[in-house]
């Protein structure tokens, strides 16, 4: 493999490693849902302290998913890159075609 080919997928992986989190797909899409959230509405949303939830925000954001923007003391969230929700949409496939695949294995079962 050569390295800019190598480079890219590493940074494929970066982006996927990003949402590899049931807290941060949960993240992505509340914010498909809204213009922008801040970050105490995501920390009430989630049930979790505030460090831990900001550090799945500096994750996403590192990534490229999501984008921040401060308005005074309070800093809003929303998603940079919307095509994302494709790629949930892409899961949401796999997961139903999973499920059917194992009801045919079941159903072919003695």
């Amino acid at each position: 493999m050569k390295a800019k080919e190598l480079a890219r997928y590493e940074a494929r992986a970066k982006i996927i490693k990003a949402m590899a989190h049931p807290t941060r797909l949960f993240i992505v899409d509340q914010l498909s849902r809204c213009e922008a959230r801040c970050v105490c509405e995501l920390t009430e949303m989630i049930g979790a302290d505030m460090s831990t939830v900001s550090r799945h925000l500096a994750l996403l954001k590192s990534a490229g998913i999501i984008e921040d923007e401060k308005r005074g003391a309070m800093v809003f969230y929303r998603l940079r890159m919307k095509c994302v929700l494709k790629f949930f949409d892409c899961v949401e496939s796999v997961i139903a075609s999973n499920a059917r695949s194992q009801r045919d294995l079941l159903a072919g079962s003695p």
